[in-house]
């Protein structure tokens, strides 16, 4: 993936969104895993009944990982949470839009009208052209264009999906 999805990204592809979700929930998938692996391995150990002092150490050095992996968990919500949850956010908003699983395109609300005049220039207008490009409202292109999208929020910031 390129860079993960941001809301200060002006375009944003929904693949990139399903994929960073999956990647981030796999990792947070792999700690979960991996503290129920160490709780299993302090609960079969500490099972036997004749503690011995290598025992004693052994169920310590276990306690000591289950807590180790717990911290590792709580860093990483700390550091990616947010993320996650502001991603599938986005994603539950717009899983109803046409093609979001095969690739839909997010416009910021800010760019739409940028985004109007790359699309008139992907059509066969030419920028370098004056006549007619020069004399075009591109405001009032845009937002005639927006009538064709539905806004959705990602993060505390609008954008636009065709829809």
């Amino acid at each position: 993936m390129r860079n993960p999805p941001s809301n200060t990204d002006n375009v944003i592809d929904s693949r990139d969104v399903i994929e960073r979700i999956e990647e981030l929930g796999s990792e947070r998938e792999t700690l979960v895993a991996d503290i129920t692996a160490a709780e299993e391995d302090l609960a079969d150990a500490s099972d036997d009944t004749s503690v011995l002092k290598e025992d004693a150490e052994e169920l310590s050095e276990l306690g000591k990982k289950v807590d180790e992996v717990k911290v590792l968990l709580e860093e990483w919500d700390a550091n990616n949470g947010e993320e996650l949850t502001a991603l599938k956010s986005l994603q539950d908003e717009c899983e109803g839009y046409r093609d979001w699983s095969r690739g839909e395109t997010l416009i910021r609300g800010g760019y739409f009208e940028e985004y109007a005049q790359d699309l008139a220039e992907e059509l066969g207008m030419d920028r370098d052209q004056p006549w007619p490009y020069s004399c075009i409202d591109w405001k009032k292109a845009a937002e005639e264009l927006q009538q064709d999208y539905s806004r959705v929020t990602f993060d505390g910031e609008d954008y636009w999906i065709r829809g």
